[in-house]
Formats: C-alpha cells, sequence, structure tokens
C-alpha cells in the first residue's frame, strides 16, 4: 500500500457552506477527539484534588508543571498571564501527536494546513501583544540595538523577512518530521510483509529484521511526537517573550 495513503483526508459528512467545503473528516474528527481526550485528562484529573494524587491526577499536574515551568524559564515571570494559551498549544500538539501512533488513527499534525493555522496563531497573538504592550515602539524590533544606522536598509528587511518567517519555519518543522517519521514506520512495514510474503521461511527470518527496526523507529517516533510538541511549545513561549521584552 502506499505509505502516503495515511495521510488522505475523507470526508465523513459532506458539508459546503457559501461555496467553501467544510465536510467533517477523519482530521476533524481527530481533533475532536483529541480535545476530548484533553478536557477528560484535566478535568477527571483534577476533579478529587487529593492531598496523594491518583495516576491521573498525576498526570495532569505533571503536565500543569511542565508546561508552566517551560513558560516560566523561557517567556519570563511577566508571560504568567498567557499561560492558558501555551498549555493549549502544547497539549493539542501533543495529543494529536500520540493519537497518530495508534495503528488505524490519523495523524492530524502531518497536514500542513493544520500546523501552519497554529503557527499562524502563534505568530498573530505574539504579534497583537507586542503591539498593545510596545504601540508603534514594536517596530523598533526590526532594528536591532546598537547597529549602525546606515545599515538600517540592508538589516530592517532581513529582520522582517525573518519575523515573517516564523509561522512558516514553525509549522514546516512539524508538519514534516511527523509525515516523514510515519512514511518511514508504514515503508519498513511493507518490507516485513513482502519479506515474509515472498521467500517463504527464509522471507520470515528476513522478515525479523524490518521488524525489530520498525519497533525501534516506533519507540524513536513516540520521542519524536513529544519531542515536536516540546519544540513548538518552547519557540511560542521564546516569541511570546520577545513581544514583551523587545530583544
Amino acid at each position: 500500500m502506499d505509505p502516503l495513503h495515511q495521510f488522505q483526508i475523507n470526508p465523513y459528512v459532506q458539508l459546503v457552506i457559501a461555496g467553501y467545503d467544510v465536510s467533517f473528516s477523519n482530521s476533524a474528527l481527530f481533533m475532536v477527539i483529541a480535545v476530548a481526550l484533553i478536557y477528560g485528562v484535566m478535568k477527571h484529573g483534577m476533579a478529587s484534588r487529593a492531598l496523594v494524587p491518583g495516576r491521573l491526577q498525576s498526570l495532569a499536574e505533571m503536565f500543569y508543571e511542565f508546561v508552566a515551568n517551560m513558560v516560566r524559564d523561557n517567556a519570563g515571570h511577566d508571560a504568567k498571564p498567557y499561560f492558558p494559551f501555551v498549555f493549549s498549544i502544547f497539549m493539542f500538539v501533543l495529543f494529536g501527536n500520540m493519537l497518530g501512533m495508534i495503528p488505524y488513527t490519523f495523524t492530524f499534525t502531518s497536514h500542513i494546513i493544520v500546523t501552519f493555522t497554529l503557527a499562524a496563531t502563534v505568530f498573530v497573538f505574539v504579534t497583537v501583544l507586542a503591539l498593545m504592550k510596545h504601540g508603534m515602539h514594536f517596530f523598533s524590533f526590526f532594528m536591532p540595538h546598537g547597529a549602525p544606522i546606515a545599515l538600517a536598509p540592508i538589516l530592517i528587511p532581513i529582520e522582517v523577512i525573518s519575523y515573517l518567517m516564523r509561522p512558516v519555519s514553525l509549522s514546516i518543522r512539524l508538519f514534516a518530521n511527523m509525515m516523514a517519521g510515519h512514511t518511514m514506520l508504514k515503508v519498513f512495514a511493507g518490507f516485513t510483509v513482502l519479506m515474509i510474503g515472498g521467500l517463504g521461511s527464509i522471507g520470515f527470518l528476513a522478515g525479523l529484521v524490518p521488524v525489530a527496526i520498525n519497533i525501534a523507529l516506533t519507540g524513536f517516533e513516540f520521542l519524536v511526537a513529544f519531542l515536536q510538541a516540546y519544540v513548538f511549545t518552547i519557540l511560542t513561549c521564546l516569541y511570546i517573550r520577545d513581544a514583551l521584552e523587545l530583544h
């Protein structure tokens, strides 16, 4: 089977509004599942608020502390009011990545339109935040402090392009890693089936090699799924810090 077939969007409920196709698809379904799981973990995990936490409460507290530390260490103390936004981004990306590791599910973070929408949301948020906090002084961000004025015609376009490329690089990093990892898993799984089916008993033994590689790749892909959510969130924190402090 085509290793890219797993990324195909399949509409479940056809819906067209004002000429735009807004059908409810497998991608939308797994986004809803991800949000429902996040709500379930946080709602029920913190419902009892026991002094000695159970497994679900420990998981909820671990997520909270992990993101809170990221915000404090990378965005600064002044970014505390924006913790809910950062926490939502992290949880949505993490659960989207992890859901895609379950067989016969769909990895919505492997689609550039999803990751770019998330990155564009972060970009608009930090830009509006910077404008609200600094006003027109925000545009000094595009002229490095201490640089000679004579270099402004060169430095300002470079800084503007660099700033506008943030959502592009942020989205491509997540999309490319998730898509490449899942494609690799599918390719090695296909090797296993072909070797076992085509070479008899020798093929069965030979097929153990890609099986072992697939197991190792699966473990690695779980690590990548977490790291990509972590990197996406870390960069969001750094962008918020830039907006607050105009570094």
